[in-house]
């Protein structure tokens, strides 16, 4: 059995949360996409963009890049199940994965291929005619040929969600967290156990109604939670500072820490060795990221090796409380939700008391100073209050990148500078589209 998770075109336009990750490493509601597969080990295979195909070989051994498989004289292997890898994490994933394999794997002689679609985009296809080797000859450039190609199969009738915009994954948190959490709470506490052919998670143990706490995590006195509307849970590691509200569905990562005076509340995925501080809600924080100072952060995304200046605030609500339209590279979207923050790129800044206005798109690398009243390109300087904005050379980036890798003990590696300048590349036409504005 042979898996094959592979990102599409459309991963592109999930820009900014997928420029520096691969989009099967999205955070939504505590899990990523190779969190579910993790179960399938050496079985799963992943074909990638190419500038992020030595972050996947070094980071995500899991998703294999099988180089050797091209030697002469070994057979070709099939595949069983492709995965699109904006497939949105959630147990019903899970659960239909499983499905699907079932399925494919009773089909031993002559399998009709069948193809999964979620609206326009394919989902997966099960039993495909082409090989692991026939796929990873191509690679990602290949994706849009043998995708036309699967437009002829057999539709399968399944209901396997994918992100195919930005503002969707904030909706998923907030519509799956709950489900998410009881079930990791599940895995947790059988993990004792041994049980496989389910994801790995830390073992639990309850402390309180709906308070789930691993080994080594630690709450401070006075802190206040209300679980009625969605567990608990907090890692490994993690610290709960006093004097804290927590409100569930919350999820705190391994090594979190949450500060003093907090509220963290309804639909929260904080990912490992984050630093919180003041109002979050209804927000997914992805590894490494600070905003530990007060400040509210609502509706929103926030990717990795982000810091948040103090008294930063996001506007999550219209004046008008009508529903919030955004504007992305590719044009508008109707979101349908009342709620909805910012999204922002990953190694993005804010200095003191910045405010940003309702569903704003910040891209990767910038800086932001004072209103942020549009969207805001990647490697960008951003102070248009104060009538400047310009563009941040990739230089700058790595060598912030080394000190914030320093502070947390992490080894910039050569991978780590190379995505620097990938990234500025490829994003090179955001700034164009600010044209005259931005001083090159």
């Amino acid at each position: 059995m042979s898996i094959v998770v592979f990102e599409d075109p459309q991963c592109e336009l999930l820009a900014p949360i997928t420029t520096a990750r691969l989009a099967a490493a999205v955070t939504c509601g505590s899990f990523r996409l190779v969190d579910l597969l993790e179960p399938y080990g050496s079985q799963v295979y992943g074909i990638s963009r190419p500038y992020l195909q030595t972050i996947q070989r070094i980071d995500f051994p899991g998703l294999k890049i099988p180089d050797e498989s091209f030697a002469e004289g070994k057979p070709e292997r099939p595949i069983t199940l492709l995965l699109n890898a904006r497939i949105a994490p959630t147990t019903q994933s899970f659960a239909q994965i499983q499905s699907l394999l079932r399925l494919a794997t009773q089909a031993t002689q002559n399998p009709v291929p069948m193809v999964v679609w979620d609206r326009e985009h394919v989902a997966a296809v099960i039993n495909p005619p082409w090989t692991v080797e026939q796929l990873f000859h191509y690679g990602y450039l290949g994706v849009e040929e043998w995708l036309e190609k699967a437009k002829a199969f057999e539709v399968y009738e399944c209901d396997l969600a994918t992100i195919a915009v930005p503002h969707e994954l904030i909706a998923c948190n907030m519509a799956c967290i709950r489900d998410s959490l009881e079930w990791r709470i599940q895995l947790g506490q059988s993990a004792a156990e041994g049980r496989t052919g389910v994801p790995r998670v830390t073992q639990l143990r309850q402390m309180g109604d709906g308070l789930f706490l691993a080994d080594g995590a630690s709450v401070g006195e006075y802190v206040l939670t209300d679980t009625r509307k969605g567990p608990i849970v907090i890692d490994s590691g993690a610290q709960i500072g006093p004097y804290t509200l927590l409100r569930g569905p919350i999820y705190i990562g391994k090594k979190a820490r949450i500060l003093e005076h907090s509220a963290i509340k309804d639909a929260v995925s904080l990912s490992h060795t984050t630093k919180i501080g003041g109002e979050v809600e209804a927000s997914v924080v992805e590894p490494f990221s600070n905003k530990q100072h007060h400040g509210f952060l609502g509706h929103s995304y926030l990717g990795s090796w982000i810091n948040l200046g103090a008294g930063t605030c996001n506007s999550d609500l219209k004046n008008t409380y009508g529903t919030v339209n955004m504007e992305y590279g590719f044009g508008k979207a109707s979101t349908n939700m009342q709620f909805l923050g910012c999204i922002m790129g990953d190694y993005s800044k804010t200095a003191i008391n910045t405010g940003i206005f309702t569903g704003k798109v910040i891209g990767v690398c910038s800086m932001m100073y004072g209103f942020v009243t549009s969207n805001v390109p990647s490697f960008v300087n951003y102070a248009r209050l104060f009538g400047q904005m310009a563009s941040l050379p990739p230089e700058v980036m790595v060598s912030t990148q080394q000190r914030m890798f320093a502070r947390r003990d992490v080894q910039q590696r050569g991978c780590d500078v190379q995505l620097i300048y990938d990234m500025h590349r490829i994003t090179q036409m955001e700034r164009d589209r600010f044209g005259d504005a931005l001083a090159l």
